[in-house]
Formats: structure tokens, C-alpha cells, sequence
């Protein structure tokens, strides 16, 4: 298993943030955890990420147990976007630089060598998420939703086991979220992508290709398992507090998710 938690509480301040997760992911797996804001779910992938460790219970990651591995020879073998990562960015950095450092899953230039391999890879990135046109502007320059992509494509740099994205499509507008899910989905339906967790409080953003959805509420799991079986209505609704209905549209890519009341 890739990811396997057992009995993971994190406190925080005396406060549970995660309360007695069981996990695991595997290496075909697509894993979408959804839930209301403060429901622990950017802790969760926090964890994953081996940016935090537990306050008590067991997380292997990568087959290696946090507390007792270095996790900074961890680090380069999980690819991960969040908004908090981001903020390590510099505005000026060409968005170039910024694919390749992550690489070495690291901000900036300090002494590490580039190569022409390591140039191909970056550019190909950039490419595959529609942002190639933009390598040489600065970062600060972009548009959210054009940040958004260069992280993602920042995150498979090191071409990683493990790719964790962290509400990718928050703050986009309709256009640039569809794009998105759309670029999503293709990586998601690649078997020879790395094992993938998305984390999103939107069905809407789901992408066509996803297997498996967890729901937590208040730190806990509502439930977890295959997403046809998971994303219920009485999942759905007792994960958000109020009665909902999950619709289903079937595309050519594959099952897209919506709900209402």
C-alpha cells in the first residue's frame, strides 16, 4: 500500500483535527476525499504529504512509518499542489524554474544541477496542462487558474509514486475549472499515472476517472470506498449536514457528479 493509516489522530491546540482515520491506498487508485470546510481534509493530505505526523495511531507512507524514516528522502517520491505550498513561490520566479525545482521537491535555486533531461520533462509538463506559452513569465504573473496548472505540472516533476492535489480547482472560474477537471480526468483514466488524491468540498469538481471517495465530517470518516458505493445520498448528506440528492451525468470520459438539495 502506498498510503496506510491506522487509528491516525492529529491534535492540534487540544483540538482533534483527524480522529481514528483507517486508510489505505493502493497503487492503481484514485482517491477523491470530500467534505465541508474544517473537516480535516487538508490535514489528511497534509499527512500524506509526511508534512505533519500523528498525534497517535500508525501512517506508512510509501511503505516507510512516519516517526521513524527521513522524511526528506521521502519527500521527492510524493508530488503534491496545494495553496499552502504556493505561497512558498516566489512572485518573480520564472515559471520554468518553478516546474523544474520540484524536481527536487524544493523552492528556489540553491546548489542543484539541471540537465537537458530535466528541461525536456519540465517543458513536456507544461504542455501537457496548456500552459507552455507561459515558461518564461513570472509566476506572480498568472492567473489563478493558470498557477493552479503550473503547480500540478510542478508536482509530476519528479515523476512521483504519490500525487496529492489539494483543492486544484478552488477559485476558478466555470471555464478554467472545466478545463481543468477535464486535465484531471485524462490522468486519472492513465494507468501508468501515479497513484493520485484529490481533495475538493465540490462534487461538481470530481473528475471523470476517480475510483474510490472518502467523506469526512468533523475529523471523522462518514465513509470510504469505491465511489459509485460511497457517494450516496445519505453519505453525502450526513457528510454536509443537510438533506441532498448526488446526480450522475455520463460523458464520454467517464461519470460526472453534481448534488442538490
Amino acid at each position: 500500500m502506498l498510503i496506510e493509516f491506522a487509528g491516525v489522530n492529529v491534535v492540534r491546540g487540544g483540538k482533534r483535527i483527524l480522529d481514528e482515520i483507517d486508510w489505505q491506498v493502493a497503487e492503481d487508485q484514485r482517491w477523491v476525499i470530500l467534505g465541508p470546510n474544517g473537516a480535516g481534509k487538508t490535514t489528511l493530505l497534509a499527512l500524506a504529504a509526511t508534512l505533519i505526523h500523528p498525534s497517535a495511531g500508525v501512517a506508512s507512507v510509501l511503505d516507510e512509518l512516519l516517526g521513524l524514516t527521513d522524511v526528506f528522502e521521502l519527500r521527492p517520491r510524493i508530488g503534491v499542489a496545494s495553496a499552502s505550498l504556493a505561497q512558498h513561490i516566489d512572485d518573480d520566479e520564472p515559471v520554468l524554474d518553478v516546474v523544474r525545482t520540484g524536481a527536487y521537491a524544493m523552492f528556489g535555486h540553491w546548489r542543484e544541477q539541471y540537465e537537458g533531461v530535466d528541461n525536456d520533462r519540465a517543458s513536456r509538463l507544461l504542455e501537457l496542462w496548456g500552459v507552455a506559452s507561459l515558461a518564461e513569465r513570472s509566476f506572480g504573473t498568472l492567473s489563478e487558474g493558470e498557477r493552479k496548472r503550473v503547480q500540478i505540472a510542478r508536482a509530476q516533476m519528479p515523476d512521483p509514486e504519490l500525487l496529492l492535489l489539494d483543492e486544484p480547482a478552488a477559485g476558478l472560474d466555470l471555464g478554467a475549472r472545466e478545463d481543468l477537471v477535464a486535465r484531471l480526468s485524462q490522468l486519472a483514466r492513465n494507468p501508468h499515472a501515479a497513484a493520485l488524491v484529490l481533495v475538493t468540498h465540490h462534487v461538481e469538481e470530481i473528475p471523470p476517472g476517480m475510483t474510490h471517495a472518502m467523506l469526512l465530517r468533523n475529523g471523522r470518516v462518514v465513509a470510504a470506498g469505491a465511489i459509485e458505493a460511497t457517494l450516496t445520498d445519505s453519505n453525502l448528506s450526513a457528510t454536509f449536514g443537510l438533506p441532498l440528492r448526488v446526480m450522475t451525468t455520463v460523458t464520454a470520459d467517464g461519470v460526472r457528479y453534481a448534488a442538490h438539495r
